[in-house]
């Protein structure tokens, strides 16, 4: 038996009980036995400011760049703000590109979960996402794409499914994922 793929979850959001959270660690609990779903926190990353790029970065920076670089494949979930991802995910991004030419996201196969009270599931949230995504050379899942809306209809008052139907899409897009981590996990790098 090989050992599971490790995978990097970064939440857009950082409230702690978040839909976005609350859907991440959902998605941990069911991924399929190949994948290992990790929350990496992006809360007390500084913002991304090249002046302190020098040989001893911020010491959250690097942290947050060795997990990354560590992880097979990353996996993010976001909220829309503003019909774009949360400042918080924008820099987390930010800070593990740099310095130019050093980009521990380079390779690593990646999917995006958009969250979303609202009906359109944080579409333009998870576009404008893949557009960065692309110039960091991270290939992303393509199909299914995930745009979940209702997202405050989700989960019953214990944190279980409330919306089995969902829960099934979501098994299918994990399913997929893998393939798609499997598939791509070896050009990363």
């Amino acid at each position: 038996m090989t050992s599971p793929r490790n995978v990097a979850v970064l939440v857009g959001s950082l409230r702690q009980g978040s839909l976005s959270r609350q859907l991440a660690q959902a998605l941990a609990a069911m991924a399929p036995p190949s994948l290992r779903l990790t929350i990496v926190e992006i809360g007390d990353l500084p913002l991304y400011d090249p002046d302190l790029d020098t040989d001893s970065p911020p010491a959250p920076w690097a942290r947050f760049r060795e997990r990354i670089a560590g992880c097979d494949a990353v996996l993010f979930v976001t909220p829309e703000y503003n019909r774009s991802v949360p400042a918080a995910l924008k820099n987390a991004i930010d800070v593990g590109s740099r310095p130019y030419g050093h980009s521990v996201w380079n390779g690593k196969p990646g999917a995006v979960v958009s969250v979303s009270p609202g009906a359109m599931g944080g579409f333009g949230a998870n576009h404008h996402l893949r557009q960065s995504l692309v110039f960091l050379n991270v290939p992303v899942l393509q199909q299914p794409e995930a745009y979940i809306g209702g997202a405050d209809k989700l989960f019953d008052a214990q944190g279980g499914w409330a919306n089995p139907a969902t829960r099934e899409f979501l098994g299918r897009f994990l399913q997929a994922y893998e393939r798609w981590v499997q598939a791509n996990a070896a050009t990363a790098g």
